[in-house]
């Protein structure tokens, strides 16, 4: 891993967010908080971006430079690292087009829109000597290391049954009137890879999650987290050898969502299975609360909807998401170890900032993060084909024996938004 650059202790790492939305202002608040500057910002929504140069202008006390394209932003030599906070579609080829500018990644999950993508990303990375860090904030949080070293003591016994929640409520979705694009919008790029497609304002303020040209529905974007963490507390495992689902729109019938509102996945691996199990529609169902998150509580974890739960043969263990910590218990619910915890936003910055300095690998390489990417695409695929069970090749990493799986390994990129 050859440096690219060499900082000082005490320089600043100069940013830059490619994606002024809430979530990407949320990390590049986290990364000034532990000692970086944003030194650009890049959005093709004029108003968003104008705003987001006031907000961190006032939070750092120096004006960041405003990009409109990707190509401007990358090709200023000042800029050491780039935050990639754009919809789905667009995380994979940014951050290769970033790698390839020479520029460290910190990249949202899910960090690719396919498998394929995944792998070119991990190229990328390596080809160009640069840090690829995904947002997969587990990997950083003291509490889940702890939980991992617990369960490498073998204290729970054999585990062959690992159980993996995303099952949160939620509603309807319909497109309804198109609307104006916002004034010198360039909805082309905004599109990129993506089949063309007229503007619609539902699909550019969020609805994209909805269709499988942006996303693989929330399944590939909230329970990345979860799934990461599952591998992680295993000691990442690699990838599965099957995989098989069930589901479809089965409460929301009728609305215009493409992907699912209930999933029941079930991945088999040497000596254990793996079952994900995705909702979007029962009302009680609710991610950790903010208060359980700051505080020395633990969830209600039967209606805790991104919990994880391993089944050793001695003890069982269930682990938080962001927070919430985790518990082991033995006969009749007794709880016999547990620890509380806390989100890592701020560990997972810091430990971006520290690999950009130390030139090491980050807790969430994107090599170390490919599997759990592999394993939200393995099940919207066998989704995608029929509900099917597929078996699956971790050296090709390509479906055995099913043309119409392998196809959706890859996406059909839009010509001009290639991925090399």
């Amino acid at each position: 891993f050859a440096p690219r650059n060499v900082l000082g202790a005490n320089e600043k790492v100069q940013v830059a967010l490619l994606g002024c939305g809430g979530r990407g202002g949320g990390v590049a608040h986290t990364m000034i908080h532990e000692g970086a500057e944003i030194a650009a910002l890049c959005d093709l929504h004029e108003e968003r971006l104008q705003a987001a140069a006031s907000q961190f202008t006032q939070a750092q006390g120096r004006s960041p430079k405003l990009y409109r394209t990707m190509k401007e932003l990358f090709d200023d030599r000042d800029i050491d690292a780039v935050i990639v906070a754009t919809p789905d579609h667009w995380h994979g080829p940014a951050s290769i087009l970033a790698c390839q500018a020479g520029k460290d990644v910190y990249v949202e999950k899910p960090h690719a829109h396919n498998i394929w993508e995944s792998r070119k990303m991990m190229e990328a990375a390596r080809r160009n000597n640069v840090v690829l860090q995904v947002g997969t904030q587990n990997r950083s949080a003291p509490y889940n290391l702890a939980g991992r070293e617990f369960v490498k003591s073998g204290k729970l016994g054999g585990i062959h049954l690992v159980k993996v929640y995303n099952l949160k409520s939620g509603g309807p979705f319909h497109l309804g009137d198109a609307g104006s694009p916002p004034p010198n919008f360039d909805w082309n790029q905004w599109l990129g890879p993506a089949s063309w497609r007229e503007y619609h304002q539902r699909i550019f303020s969020g609805g994209w999650h909805h269709f499988w040209d942006y996303s693989g529905g929330d399944l590939a974007d909230d329970a990345a987290h979860q799934a990461d963490l599952a591998l992680m507390m295993m000691g990442d495992p690699g990838l599965p050898t099957a995989v098989s689902c069930s589901g479809g729109r089965m409460h929301h019938k009728g609305d215009d969502s493409e992907v699912p509102d209930l999933q029941v996945v079930t991945y088999e691996f040497p000596g254990f299975v793996m079952t994900l199990e995705h909702s979007a529609y029962p009302r009680y169902m609710q991610k950790t609360s903010g208060h359980i998150r700051v505080s020395d509580l633990f969830p209600y974890w039967p209606h805790n909807a991104t919990r994880i739960e391993l089944y050793g043969s001695d003890l069982q263990m269930v682990v938080g998401r962001h927070g919430g910590g985790w518990q082991v218990m033995g006969d009749n619910g007794q709880v016999v170890e547990q620890m509380f915890g806390r989100p890592a936003d701020h560990d997972h910055a810091r430990d971006f900032l520290a690999a950009v300095k130390s030139r090491k690998r980050p807790t969430a390489d994107i090599a170390t993060a490919h599997a759990g990417a592999c394993l939200l695409h393995l099940a919207n695929i066998a989704h995608r084909v029929g509900n099917q069970k597929l078996w699956f090749d971790a050296d090709t990493q390509t479906f055995k024996n099913n043309d119409a799986a392998n196809k959706l390994v890859k996406r059909e990129y839009r010509e001009g938004f290639e991925v090399g």
